[in-house]
Protein backbone atom coordinates (compact mmCIF):
# COMPACT_ATOMS: atom_id res chain seq x y z
CA UNK A 1 0.00 0.00 0.00
CA UNK A 2 1.86 3.04 -1.25
CA UNK A 3 0.91 6.57 -2.14
CA UNK A 4 1.30 7.29 -5.86
CA UNK A 5 -0.11 10.79 -5.38
CA UNK A 6 3.10 11.98 -3.75
CA UNK A 7 5.21 12.01 -6.89
CA UNK A 8 3.19 13.82 -9.58
CA UNK A 9 5.21 15.64 -12.29
CA UNK A 10 3.07 18.79 -11.92
CA UNK A 11 3.82 18.92 -8.22
CA UNK A 12 7.55 18.56 -8.88
CA UNK A 13 7.41 21.36 -11.46
CA UNK A 14 5.60 23.75 -9.11
CA UNK A 15 8.03 22.93 -6.34
CA UNK A 16 11.02 23.60 -8.58
CA UNK A 17 9.59 26.96 -9.60
CA UNK A 18 8.97 27.96 -6.01
CA UNK A 19 12.51 26.94 -5.07
CA UNK A 20 13.92 29.13 -7.83
CA UNK A 21 11.89 32.11 -6.62
CA UNK A 22 13.09 31.58 -3.06
CA UNK A 23 16.68 31.27 -4.22
CA UNK A 24 16.45 34.73 -5.75
CA UNK A 25 14.86 36.30 -2.68
CA UNK A 26 17.44 34.85 -0.28
CA UNK A 27 20.17 36.67 -2.18
CA UNK A 28 18.96 39.98 -0.72
CA UNK A 29 16.40 39.28 1.99
CA UNK A 30 18.37 38.10 5.02
CA UNK A 31 19.75 40.40 7.69
CA UNK A 32 23.03 39.95 9.48
CA UNK A 33 22.02 39.26 13.09
CA UNK A 34 24.79 41.14 14.84
CA UNK A 35 23.56 43.48 17.55
CA UNK A 36 20.20 41.81 18.18
CA UNK A 37 19.04 38.73 20.09
CA UNK A 38 15.37 39.07 19.17
CA UNK A 39 14.37 36.41 16.61
CA UNK A 40 13.10 37.63 13.27
CA UNK A 41 11.97 34.46 11.52
CA UNK A 42 11.51 33.42 7.91
CA UNK A 43 9.73 30.09 7.42
CA UNK A 44 11.55 29.00 4.30
CA UNK A 45 8.63 29.48 1.92
CA UNK A 46 6.10 27.49 3.98
CA UNK A 47 2.74 29.15 4.60
CA UNK A 48 0.55 28.98 7.69
CA UNK A 49 -2.89 27.39 7.56
CA UNK A 50 -5.87 25.84 9.30
CA UNK A 51 -5.47 22.16 8.47
CA UNK A 52 -2.50 19.81 8.25
CA UNK A 53 0.36 19.41 10.68
CA UNK A 54 2.81 21.58 8.73
CA UNK A 55 0.44 24.51 8.22
CA UNK A 56 -0.82 24.45 11.81
CA UNK A 57 2.73 24.31 13.16
CA UNK A 58 3.70 27.44 11.22
CA UNK A 59 0.48 29.15 12.32
CA UNK A 60 1.33 28.43 15.97
CA UNK A 61 4.87 29.76 15.60
CA UNK A 62 3.64 32.83 13.71
CA UNK A 63 1.69 34.00 16.75
CA UNK A 64 4.92 34.60 18.67
CA UNK A 65 7.43 34.84 15.82
CA UNK A 66 5.76 36.68 12.93
CA UNK A 67 7.02 35.93 9.46
CA UNK A 68 9.70 38.27 8.09
CA UNK A 69 10.07 38.06 4.34
CA UNK A 70 13.05 40.44 4.52
CA UNK A 71 15.36 41.43 7.34
CA UNK A 72 15.21 38.05 9.10
CA UNK A 73 17.98 36.58 11.23
CA UNK A 74 16.53 33.08 11.71
CA UNK A 75 15.19 30.54 9.22
CA UNK A 76 12.83 27.83 10.43
CA UNK A 77 12.80 24.81 8.12
CA UNK A 78 10.41 21.85 8.01
CA UNK A 79 11.49 18.45 6.79
CA UNK A 80 8.38 17.83 4.69
CA UNK A 81 8.61 21.22 2.96
CA UNK A 82 12.30 21.53 1.92
CA UNK A 83 12.05 24.54 -0.37
CA UNK A 84 15.42 26.23 0.23
CA UNK A 85 18.27 24.88 -1.89
CA UNK A 86 21.72 23.98 -0.62
CA UNK A 87 23.11 27.12 -2.27
CA UNK A 88 20.51 29.33 -0.55
CA UNK A 89 21.14 27.76 2.84
CA UNK A 90 24.90 28.09 2.47
CA UNK A 91 24.48 31.74 1.55
CA UNK A 92 22.32 32.38 4.62
CA UNK A 93 24.73 30.61 6.92
CA UNK A 94 27.63 32.70 5.60
CA UNK A 95 25.63 35.76 6.61
CA UNK A 96 25.28 34.38 10.12
CA UNK A 97 21.57 33.54 9.84
CA UNK A 98 20.50 30.81 12.27
CA UNK A 99 18.97 27.77 10.56
CA UNK A 100 16.63 25.58 12.60
CA UNK A 101 15.15 22.38 11.20
CA UNK A 102 12.03 20.54 12.41
CA UNK A 103 12.35 16.85 11.50
CA UNK A 104 9.20 14.79 11.00
CA UNK A 105 9.14 11.51 9.07
CA UNK A 106 11.21 10.34 6.12
CA UNK A 107 10.46 8.57 2.85
CA UNK A 108 10.71 4.80 2.40
CA UNK A 109 9.31 2.13 0.10
CA UNK A 110 6.63 0.93 2.52
CA UNK A 111 4.44 4.00 1.95
CA UNK A 112 5.88 6.03 -0.94
CA UNK A 113 5.57 4.80 -4.52
CA UNK A 114 7.96 7.30 -6.06
CA UNK A 115 11.65 8.06 -5.77
CA UNK A 116 11.87 7.85 -1.99
CA UNK A 117 15.67 7.93 -2.01
CA UNK A 118 15.65 11.15 -4.03
CA UNK A 119 13.10 12.71 -1.67
CA UNK A 120 15.33 11.84 1.28
CA UNK A 121 18.30 13.46 -0.43
CA UNK A 122 16.29 16.68 -0.76
CA UNK A 123 15.29 16.51 2.89
CA UNK A 124 18.86 15.86 4.00
CA UNK A 125 20.07 19.17 2.54
CA UNK A 126 18.64 21.30 5.36
CA UNK A 127 18.83 18.51 7.93
CA UNK A 128 22.63 18.45 7.83
CA UNK A 129 23.11 22.20 7.33
CA UNK A 130 20.87 23.28 10.20
CA UNK A 131 22.42 24.76 13.32
CA UNK A 132 19.91 22.87 15.45
CA UNK A 133 17.33 20.13 14.81
CA UNK A 134 14.04 19.49 16.60
CA UNK A 135 13.08 15.83 16.14
CA UNK A 136 9.33 15.37 16.61
CA UNK A 137 9.87 12.01 18.33
CA UNK A 138 12.62 9.53 19.06
CA UNK A 139 11.22 7.51 16.15
CA UNK A 140 11.80 10.53 13.90
CA UNK A 141 15.39 10.73 15.10
CA UNK A 142 16.02 7.03 14.44
CA UNK A 143 14.53 7.25 10.97
CA UNK A 144 16.59 10.33 10.15
CA UNK A 145 19.74 8.53 11.26
CA UNK A 146 18.86 5.60 9.04
CA UNK A 147 17.66 7.37 5.89
CA UNK A 148 19.29 10.82 5.99
CA UNK A 149 22.56 9.97 7.75
CA UNK A 150 23.68 10.87 11.25
CA UNK A 151 24.03 14.56 12.02
CA UNK A 152 27.20 16.14 13.33
CA UNK A 153 25.36 19.07 14.95
CA UNK A 154 23.11 19.43 18.02
CA UNK A 155 19.40 18.72 18.37
CA UNK A 156 16.67 17.63 20.76
CA UNK A 157 13.43 15.67 20.84
CA UNK A 158 10.46 18.05 20.88
CA UNK A 159 6.97 16.61 20.43
CA UNK A 160 4.40 18.65 18.57
CA UNK A 161 2.07 20.66 20.78
CA UNK A 162 -1.42 22.08 20.90
CA UNK A 163 -3.41 24.76 22.69
CA UNK A 164 -4.56 22.76 25.70
CA UNK A 165 -7.03 25.49 26.65
CA UNK A 166 -8.89 25.09 23.34
CA UNK A 167 -8.40 21.34 23.19
CA UNK A 168 -9.84 20.37 26.55
CA UNK A 169 -12.23 17.74 27.96
CA UNK A 170 -16.00 18.12 28.17
CA UNK A 171 -17.37 19.87 31.21
CA UNK A 172 -19.95 17.07 31.62
CA UNK A 173 -19.27 13.41 30.79
CA UNK A 174 -20.97 11.68 27.90
CA UNK A 175 -23.44 8.84 28.53
CA UNK A 176 -21.48 5.60 28.62
CA UNK A 177 -23.70 3.93 25.99
CA UNK A 178 -23.19 3.81 23.17
CA UNK A 179 -19.44 4.09 23.74
CA UNK A 180 -18.18 6.13 20.81
CA UNK A 181 -14.70 5.83 19.27
CA UNK A 182 -13.26 8.50 17.00
CA UNK A 183 -10.75 8.42 14.18
CA UNK A 184 -9.73 11.51 12.23
CA UNK A 185 -7.56 12.49 9.31
CA UNK A 186 -7.42 12.59 5.55
CA UNK A 187 -8.31 9.16 4.22
CA UNK A 188 -7.09 8.63 0.68
CA UNK A 189 -7.21 5.24 -1.04
CA UNK A 190 -3.76 4.19 0.18
CA UNK A 191 -4.84 4.87 3.79
CA UNK A 192 -8.13 2.98 3.64
CA UNK A 193 -6.51 0.22 5.70
CA UNK A 194 -6.89 2.55 8.69
CA UNK A 195 -10.66 2.48 8.30
CA UNK A 196 -10.78 -1.23 7.49
CA UNK A 197 -8.82 -2.09 10.62
CA UNK A 198 -10.97 0.11 12.87
CA UNK A 199 -14.26 -1.14 11.41
CA UNK A 200 -13.30 -4.81 11.63
CA UNK A 201 -12.21 -4.33 15.24
CA UNK A 202 -15.46 -2.53 16.01
CA UNK A 203 -17.43 -5.43 14.54
CA UNK A 204 -15.47 -7.90 16.69
CA UNK A 205 -16.49 -5.92 19.78
CA UNK A 206 -20.14 -5.61 18.73
CA UNK A 207 -20.34 -9.37 18.05
CA UNK A 208 -19.32 -9.88 21.68
CA UNK A 209 -22.09 -7.69 23.03
CA UNK A 210 -20.39 -4.30 23.33
CA UNK A 211 -22.45 -1.22 22.46
CA UNK A 212 -19.75 0.58 20.46
CA UNK A 213 -19.83 3.07 17.58
CA UNK A 214 -17.15 4.58 15.34
CA UNK A 215 -17.11 8.22 14.24
CA UNK A 216 -14.94 9.03 11.20
CA UNK A 217 -14.14 12.75 10.91
CA UNK A 218 -12.12 14.09 8.01
CA UNK A 219 -12.01 14.03 4.24
CA UNK A 220 -12.49 10.55 2.76
CA UNK A 221 -11.97 10.08 -0.95
CA UNK A 222 -14.60 8.18 -2.90
CA UNK A 223 -12.58 4.98 -3.34
CA UNK A 224 -11.78 4.76 0.37
CA UNK A 225 -15.37 5.60 1.34
CA UNK A 226 -16.85 2.88 -0.86
CA UNK A 227 -14.43 0.25 0.47
CA UNK A 228 -14.99 1.27 4.09
CA UNK A 229 -18.77 1.16 3.68
CA UNK A 230 -18.54 -2.26 2.03
CA UNK A 231 -16.48 -3.57 4.95
CA UNK A 232 -18.99 -2.12 7.42
CA UNK A 233 -21.93 -3.64 5.53
CA UNK A 234 -20.27 -7.05 5.34
CA UNK A 235 -19.48 -6.96 9.07
CA UNK A 236 -23.02 -5.91 9.99
CA UNK A 237 -22.02 -2.59 11.61
CA UNK A 238 -22.98 -0.09 8.90
CA UNK A 239 -25.42 1.58 11.29
CA UNK A 240 -22.61 2.02 13.85
CA UNK A 241 -20.05 3.69 11.55
CA UNK A 242 -20.66 7.40 10.95
CA UNK A 243 -18.83 9.65 8.46
CA UNK A 244 -19.07 13.35 9.34
CA UNK A 245 -16.81 14.76 6.60
CA UNK A 246 -14.01 17.32 6.59
CA UNK A 247 -13.59 19.71 9.50
CA UNK A 248 -11.62 22.82 10.44
CA UNK A 249 -9.36 23.61 13.38
CA UNK A 250 -12.13 25.74 14.88
CA UNK A 251 -14.58 22.83 14.97
CA UNK A 252 -12.05 20.13 15.89
CA UNK A 253 -12.27 20.37 19.72
CA UNK A 254 -16.03 19.76 19.68
CA UNK A 255 -15.56 16.76 17.41
CA UNK A 256 -13.12 15.19 19.87
CA UNK A 257 -15.39 16.02 22.80
CA UNK A 258 -18.30 14.22 21.12
CA UNK A 259 -16.55 10.87 21.58
CA UNK A 260 -15.20 8.77 24.44
CA UNK A 261 -11.95 7.44 22.99
CA UNK A 262 -9.70 7.63 19.96
CA UNK A 263 -8.42 4.93 17.61
CA UNK A 264 -5.15 5.30 15.72
CA UNK A 265 -4.53 2.49 13.24
CA UNK A 266 -2.12 4.32 10.95
CA UNK A 267 1.14 2.43 10.62
CA UNK A 268 4.39 4.09 11.75
CA UNK A 269 3.05 7.64 12.01
CA UNK A 270 5.99 9.77 13.23
CA UNK A 271 4.18 12.30 15.49
CA UNK A 272 0.48 12.73 14.65
CA UNK A 273 -1.16 15.94 15.85
CA UNK A 274 -4.50 14.16 15.93
CA UNK A 275 -3.34 11.89 18.76
CA UNK A 276 -2.05 14.91 20.70
CA UNK A 277 -5.37 16.73 20.23
CA UNK A 278 -7.33 13.64 21.31
CA UNK A 279 -5.26 13.27 24.48
CA UNK A 280 -5.73 16.96 25.28
CA UNK A 281 -9.50 16.50 25.04
CA UNK A 282 -9.31 13.59 27.47
CA UNK A 283 -9.67 10.77 24.94
CA UNK A 284 -7.58 7.69 25.70
CA UNK A 285 -6.13 6.06 22.60
CA UNK A 286 -6.21 2.53 21.19
CA UNK A 287 -3.34 2.46 18.73
CA UNK A 288 -1.02 0.56 16.47
CA UNK A 289 2.15 0.47 18.58
CA UNK A 290 4.41 1.77 15.83
CA UNK A 291 6.13 4.98 14.82
CA UNK A 292 6.09 7.77 17.37
CA UNK A 293 2.60 7.09 18.76
CA UNK A 294 3.74 4.97 21.76
CA UNK A 295 5.96 7.89 22.83
CA UNK A 296 3.03 10.30 22.65
CA UNK A 297 0.50 8.18 24.52
CA UNK A 298 2.81 6.94 27.26
CA UNK A 299 2.05 4.05 29.62
CA UNK A 300 -1.28 5.17 31.11
CA UNK A 301 -3.30 7.06 28.49
CA UNK A 302 -4.08 4.25 26.08
CA UNK A 303 -3.50 0.70 24.93
CA UNK A 304 -1.16 -0.22 22.09
CA UNK A 305 -1.13 -3.33 19.92
CA UNK A 306 2.28 -4.50 18.79
CA UNK A 307 3.11 -4.69 15.09
CA UNK A 308 6.50 -5.33 13.47
CA UNK A 309 8.60 -2.37 12.36
CA UNK A 310 8.92 -2.76 8.61
CA UNK A 311 10.02 -0.06 6.15
CA UNK A 312 9.01 -2.15 3.13
CA UNK A 313 5.34 -2.90 3.91
CA UNK A 314 2.36 -1.81 6.01
CA UNK A 315 1.17 -3.99 8.89
CA UNK A 316 -2.28 -3.70 10.45
CA UNK A 317 -2.74 -4.76 14.08
CA UNK A 318 -4.50 -8.09 14.59
CA UNK A 319 -8.25 -7.50 14.68
CA UNK A 320 -8.91 -9.44 17.87
CA UNK A 321 -6.07 -7.76 19.74
CA UNK A 322 -7.06 -4.29 18.63
CA UNK A 323 -10.65 -5.03 19.62
CA UNK A 324 -9.44 -6.04 23.08
CA UNK A 325 -7.60 -2.72 23.32
CA UNK A 326 -10.85 -0.90 22.51
CA UNK A 327 -12.69 -2.93 25.14
CA UNK A 328 -9.99 -2.12 27.71
CA UNK A 329 -10.48 1.60 27.04
CA UNK A 330 -14.21 1.31 27.63
CA UNK A 331 -13.79 -0.62 30.88
CA UNK A 332 -11.18 1.76 32.30
CA UNK A 333 -12.41 4.93 30.69
CA UNK A 334 -12.39 7.41 33.57
CA UNK A 335 -8.83 6.84 34.86
CA UNK A 336 -7.46 6.59 31.33
CA UNK A 337 -9.26 9.76 30.27
CA UNK A 338 -7.74 11.57 33.24
CA UNK A 339 -4.31 10.18 32.32
CA UNK A 340 -4.79 11.35 28.73
CA UNK A 341 -5.44 14.91 29.80
CA UNK A 342 -2.58 14.84 32.29
CA UNK A 343 -0.25 13.56 29.58
CA UNK A 344 -1.22 16.43 27.29
CA UNK A 345 -0.71 19.04 30.00
CA UNK A 346 2.76 17.69 30.73
CA UNK A 347 4.10 16.86 27.28
CA UNK A 348 2.16 18.86 24.66
CA UNK A 349 1.57 22.29 26.16
CA UNK A 350 1.87 24.83 23.35
CA UNK A 351 3.27 27.50 25.70
CA UNK A 352 6.18 25.27 26.68
CA UNK A 353 6.75 24.37 23.02
CA UNK A 354 6.98 28.04 22.05
CA UNK A 355 9.32 28.79 24.95
CA UNK A 356 11.63 25.98 23.88
CA UNK A 357 11.84 27.46 20.41
CA UNK A 358 12.49 30.93 21.82
CA UNK A 359 15.32 29.62 24.02
CA UNK A 360 17.09 27.95 21.10
CA UNK A 361 16.62 30.89 18.75
CA UNK A 362 17.93 33.43 21.26
CA UNK A 363 20.85 31.29 22.36
CA UNK A 364 22.10 31.08 18.76
CA UNK A 365 21.62 34.79 18.22
CA UNK A 366 23.48 35.58 21.44
CA UNK A 367 26.36 33.35 20.34
CA UNK A 368 26.70 35.46 17.17
CA UNK A 369 26.95 38.75 19.10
Amino acid sequence: MTNPQQDRPAKRLLRAGWQMALAVTTMVSAKRPFGTTEPKVFYGGVRAGDLGGTLVKIANLNKCFPQHIVGYNTVYLLSNAPYLSARSLDRLKRRGVTCLHNQNGVFYAGWFAGDWEGENRRMAVSYHRADFVFWQSEFCRRCADRFLGKRAGPGAILFNATDIDRYSPRSKPLPQAPFRFLTTGKFTAHLVYRLVSAIQSLAYCVDRGHDFELQVAGWVDETALVEAQQVADAAGVADRVHFSGAYSQSSAPDIYRSCHAYVMTKYMDPCPNTVIEALACGLPVAYSASGGVPELVGPDAGVGVDVPEDFAAIHMPATDRFAEAMIALSKNHLPMAQAARSRAETAFNLTNWIERHADIMRSHLEARN
